[in-house]
């Protein structure tokens, strides 16, 4: 038998026997006693207040509160650009919670970042603070041996898995596979949503998720990434959203996953471990930024805006089990109508530049008005991408943006200047790096959009295309949405078809034109030329040759497959110097801009052969990547 043959039989008998194999009602039981007798239940504190420490940002949400009416609510908001100051709100947060924690998360894993917010929560929970963790399976705590000490960590503590793959903590290969075979559309669907919640009073939500890329910790890819953190009722709006997450039955106990409950029943109890940090000196500073009252002014509480109309809004959690639920997408239907709506102009931040059907129409709509609003899209470059899979089909659909559309297109670069320099201080380490992990550890590299269809694990196929210059790189991962100068969105949502259908999103929508102007002044930073490259037509300098060049180049695109035609409507442009920046539509535009290519900065290798391939074949994954 051969061993393509031997591999299909395998994963066949997988198919048939692990969605069976659940954990039996008495095995439950036992390892439910297991933790019930052996977590940790000793407190740290015996005060009311269970010992939380002074916070301005809490004091800010509890005034809020306080001021807040039904007719007129009252909010204390906070845009979280600086990954610094994004995590030292955090530890700041959970250090000042006095009954509850709530999070809810797509990625977590064992780095330094992941590390640390794990600790404290341990910490808060030993205060007497109730802290509870929903995490997203497929990429959450990759090792049940992490999961079985994190069970019996403390009883204040709980953490539940969202839609675990074959009722596992951990997905084998074989399993992976196995679940794209036997149950595609649940497997392929994911709890997107991110949120830390405190007390009930003040939340943060946005585009990051728990592992270091996201803090600007990882010294050789990070992610621009975006929060926003609200005090005032919309925080309670997060609690009910919770809530409703934490309680459907996709959200399962440690105890009802099989590798856990193995290890639970058949491993002696172990005390929490002190976190072993690869950048200790990084961990330390923001530690000690957390309990700095002049710090957390000057970098957080001085940036603060109060303000009324603040809305949280979330998908709910039967979005995963039935896609075409309408009540189940308020927040997707709440972006649309939000973009729909625009007058004047449309300020749009997506790592992913895929539109779904109802994002086409809506955006066609628009560019057709007799006063089209301005579109400026800020998405990421193959350079500066990790998914190039989805890369790829953004790529095949340039024409149809630029044209049909009216976008203006700015796709970072790998290298920009202005990421570099604003998040210097969050990458700097005083001290050499120390090599370790925790035990069992596996690393779980890649971008948060992979699909089922995707390499779960480390490895090539979840890098960055290589490039031909050398140093740190940076990738584009917030989700941002500016209208109009008067109200605006950041959150988890990246406007495609996965976000659209498949996975639960959620986010806020701040009705103030100072936040819009905030908003808007940090993505417009990141279209200027040491930051992206513009995209926009190629200039056709020979008659005939241009023409026919562009004639084959649209039946190519229209093609659902084959369409390998490599002289596309659009390549990239890069600012000559002594230029002024300027839109497209200038007429000026191609006196002061050069054509760099389609894929600027990328190096020959098989991940460029890969977007082309994509480019060809793939436009039927649309929903999928």
């Amino acid at each position: 038998m051969s061993l393509r043959c031997s591999w299909v039989l395998l994963l066949l008998l997988a198919t048939a026997l692990l969605p069976g194999c659940t954990v039996s009602k008495a095995n439950i039981r036992r390892a439910d006693a297991v933790v019930a007798a052996q977590t940790d239940r000793q407190l740290s504190c015996t005060g009311d207040d269970h010992c939380a420490q002074d916070s301005p940002l809490m004091d800010a949400a509890t005034k809020a509160l306080a001021d807040s009416t039904e007719t007129q609510p009252v909010h204390v908001v906070t845009l979280l650009s600086d990954s610094e100051a994004a995590m030292v709100a955090r530890i700041n947060l959970i250090r000042a919670a006095r009954q509850s924690i709530d999070v809810q998360t797509y990625i977590w894993d064992q780095d330094d970042a992941g590390q640390l917010i794990l600790d404290e929560l341990v910490k808060a929970a030993r205060r007497g603070v109730k802290v509870r963790v929903l995490a997203d399976q497929l990429f959450s705590f990759n090792d049940a041996t992490w999961l079985d000490r994190i069970a019996r960590a403390h009883t204040n503590l709980e953490v539940r898995l969202y839609n675990p793959t074959f009722h596992e903590a951990q997905t084998s290969p074989v399993e992976f596979a196995a679940g794209i075979v036997c149950c595609f559309f649940k497997f392929n669907q994911r709890m997107h949503n991110k949120v830390l919640l405190v007390d009930n009073r003040i939340g943060i939500t946005g585009g990051r998720n728990y592992q270091d890329r996201y803090f600007d910790w990882d010294n050789d890819f990070d992610y621009v990434d975006r929060d926003v953190m609200v005090g005032g009722p919309a925080a309670q709006a997060m609690g009910a959203s919770f809530e409703l997450f934490w309680k459907h039955k996709r959200a399962v106990r440690l105890t009802h996953l099989r590798d856990v409950n193995r290890l639970l029943l058949s491993t002696p109890a172990q005390p929490w471990p002190t976190p072993t940090y690869t950048h200790p000196e990084r961990v330390a500073r923001v530690q000690e930024e957390a309990d700095d009252a002049e710090w957390l002014d000057e970098n957080l509480v001085s940036d603060s805006l109060r303000t009324s109309r603040v809305e949280f809004f979330s998908d709910l959690p039967a979005k995963t089990a039935q896609p075409q639920k309408r009540d189940a997408r308020e927040f997707t239907a709440h972006v649309m109508r939000m973009v729909g709506s625009a007058k004047q102009e449309v300020v749009l931040q997506t790592p992913y530049l895929v539109m779904s059907k109802r994002a086409r129409r809506i955006f066609e709509r628009l560019h057709k008005q007799e006063a089209p609003p301005r579109i400026v899209v800020s998405t990421n470059s193959l350079a500066s991408t990790d998914a190039f899979a989805v890369y790829a089909l953004s790529y095949k659909h340039r024409k149809r943006y630029l044209k049909n559309y009216g976008f203006e297109i700015y796709e970072m670069k790998p290298h920009a200047a202005g990421p570099a320099e604003d998040n210097a201080f969050a990458s700097a380490d005083d001290g050499p790096t120390i090599e370790h992990k925790p035990v069992n550890a596996k690393r779980i590299v890649g971008t948060e959009t992979r699909s089922s269809l995707s390499i779960r694990r480390g490895g090539k196929r979840n890098r960055p295309a290589p490039l031909v210059s050398a140093g740190r790189r940076f990738g584009l991962h917030a989700k941002s949405i500016v209208v109009d100068d008067s109200f605006a969105m950041v959150g988890s949502h990246n406007f495609d078809p996965r976000s659209d259908h498949y996975n639960t999103e959620a986010g806020v929508i701040v009705y103030d034109a100072d936040f819009a102007q905030q908003l808007r002044d940090a993505i417009m930073r990141e279209t200027q030329p040491e930051n992206a490259w513009v995209v926009a037509p190629r200039q056709r300098s020979i008659p005939l040759l241009s023409d026919l060049n562009a004639a084959i180049g649209d039946i190519s695109a229209s093609l659902p497959l084959f369409d390998f035609w490599p002289y596309r409507y659009a390549t990239s442009y890069e600012l000559n110097t002594g230029c002024t920046p300027m839109r497209p539509s200038d007429p000026n535009f191609f006196s002061c801009y050069t054509p760099v290519g389609d894929f600027p900065d990328v190096a020959i290798s098989s991940k460029l052969v890969y977007t082309r391939l994509i480019t060809a074949f793939g436009s039927g994954a649309n929903g999928i990547l």
